[in-house]
């Protein structure tokens, strides 16, 4: 491995399909490296997704890359995911480049030739800079890398792979089923220049006896002349934060748990990964309300963030899940407002200039004594602060368009300038902007009020980056990975 760190070929992880577990190995991969003494940094050019994270220079990326940075055990950076896309309409997307959103598109206009050159410059000047300062860059791609139609306009994919002469791993999630047919037609689907730079096959999410899948091993083999790099096996047991809301519906638990946590599921969910530090809680079940009747026996409703607050504003009053919050309140349970969520609890909210819909103005569900009014510009900051009285410091980030009057003075979130934020309705009900609050041990033992046994969430979450890469040590041919690295294969 020596003279490998100055001389590192970036590696890609490219999927047959969305939901694969790129991500995932992206960020165990990470961890194996930084164990082996590398600097790893990882990049995706384009994502999708309405989970984000604010950079402590107040810049907008993925999730995912700022959980793979977390796990290589670097300072997230925007030029990791230079640009994310923000579903906002079924057909429109706000678009943030490097950091800062730049406004909607629609499909059609985003992959006009002269955006996609602009934008495929940007990835390239982000990909040049993380050369520059670490070893080796790991590429995630998007999606699946045999869509035809989209190639002529793709940034992400093996566009990207070619300009930086990665060695690319495609990944495939036999969960799904058709495995083989999966790995063989995508990659005879590719140009012939595109298939030379594919290395090897990593099989994920195996259930039962590895070795039973040899024989297709063998035939993958055979069919391609490309190694199977390894075969990943379904684990539950490692806790990371996911990429894809889709996974919620996977999420419902132990409805015989103690304390129970419903979180509504909204049509524009954001940031679904605030809610993750209740999983890791033995008495806790949480779970995502797709209707207000399950909302019944819960002892905590969380109405989540969203990017479409007035979308999923009047989404809830169509199902009825207005009337059943109110109830909730009123019965003396507790109700917590996350960002848009927050907003939603209030009275009004306004949308004069458009930003997120026609809809110029609509009520609340009326729980807060606050007023919002949908702003062009978006607030991204991290923020360290004290949770109600409690003197211990915590952190958060917010991320949200929008400016809140307050009718009552009564703040949650206690900021070090003296400013605050947020509005505490009673012991058991409040709003906040900040995302992240639940990372912080002080604000669960408040909310479940009893004594519970916490690991400090970072280092919890750096035993599951260890525990992740302990995995794909046992699973995949690690060696062959480093080889690929150096040019040998």
């Amino acid at each position: 491995m020596k003279g490998l760190k100055n001389n590192c070929r970036p590696l890609m992880f490219v999927g047959t399909g969305s939901d694969v577990g790129k991500s995932i190995i992206v960020a165990g991969i990470g961890r194996i490296l930084k164990q082996d003494g590398f600097n790893p940094a990882p990049f995706k050019a384009q994502n999708m997704a309405l989970n984000s994270f604010v950079t402590k220079d107040g810049l907008e990326i993925g999730r995912a890359q700022a959980m793979q940075a977390e796990s290589c055990k670097v300072e997230p950076e925007v030029q990791m995911n230079p640009i994310l896309l923000k579903p906002n309409k079924d057909t429109e997307s706000q678009i943030v480049l490097n950091g800062k959103p730049i406004g909607n598109f629609s499909a059609k206009d985003y992959f006009g030739n002269d955006l996609k050159n602009n934008f495929f410059q940007e990835v390239k000047n982000s990909y040049y800079y993380l050369q520059n300062k670490y070893f080796p860059i790991l590429i995630e791609g998007a999606g699946s890398i045999s869509e035809m139609n989209l190639w002529e306009k793709d940034i992400v994919n093996m566009p990207v792979a070619r300009f930086t002469n990665a060695a690319v791993f495609l990944i495939a999630d036999i969960d799904k089923g058709g495995v083989i047919g999966n790995i063989y037609g995508h990659y005879k689907l590719l140009k012939e220049e595109d298939r030379k730079l594919i290395k090897g096959f990593i099989i994920n999410k195996f259930r039962g006896d590895i070795s039973l899948f040899e024989d297709g091993k063998k035939i993958i083999e055979q069919l391609t002349g490309v190694p199977v790099v390894g075969v990943i096996p379904y684990f539950r047991d490692i806790y990371l934060d996911e990429e894809d809301s889709l996974n919620c519906k996977k999420r419902y638990s132990d409805k015989s748990k103690v304390f129970k946590v419903a979180v509504v599921l909204l049509k524009h969910m954001s940031n679904f990964t605030d809610f993750a530090p209740f999983e890791r809680i033995d008495d806790v079940n949480l779970f995502y309300a797709e209707n207000p009747e399950e909302l019944d026996d819960a002892d905590l409703i969380i109405v989540p963030g969203s990017k479409n607050t007035i979308s999923d504003m009047l989404y809830l009053k169509r199902k009825g899940f207005d009337r059943a919050i109110k109830k909730h309140v009123n019965s003396g349970k507790g109700v917590i407002g996350i960002c848009g969520g927050f907003q939603i609890l209030g009275r009004k909210i306004f949308d004069p200039y458009g930003v997120e819909s026609d809809v110029q103005e609509i009520d609340g569900i009326g729980i807060f004594p606050i007023v919002t009014r949908m702003t062009k510009d978006k607030k991204t900051v991290q923020r360290s602060f004290r949770y109600k009285n409690y003197p211990e410091k915590c952190i958060g980030y917010e991320i949200h368009m929008g400016e809140t009057t307050f009718f009552e003075n009564s703040p949650l979130n206690f900021f070090e300038d003296g400013s605050a934020e947020g509005f505490l309705l009673n012991e058991k009900c409040f709003g906040t902007y900040i995302h992240g609050i639940f990372d912080n041990s002080i604000v669960l033992r408040d909310i479940i009020r009893k004594e519970i046994t916490l690991e400090d969430f970072a280092a919890f979450k750096d035993r599951q980056y260890d525990k992740l890469a302990d995995i794909l040590r046992s699973s995949l041919n690690i060696n062959y990975i480093y080889d690929c690295m150096s040019g040998k294969c």
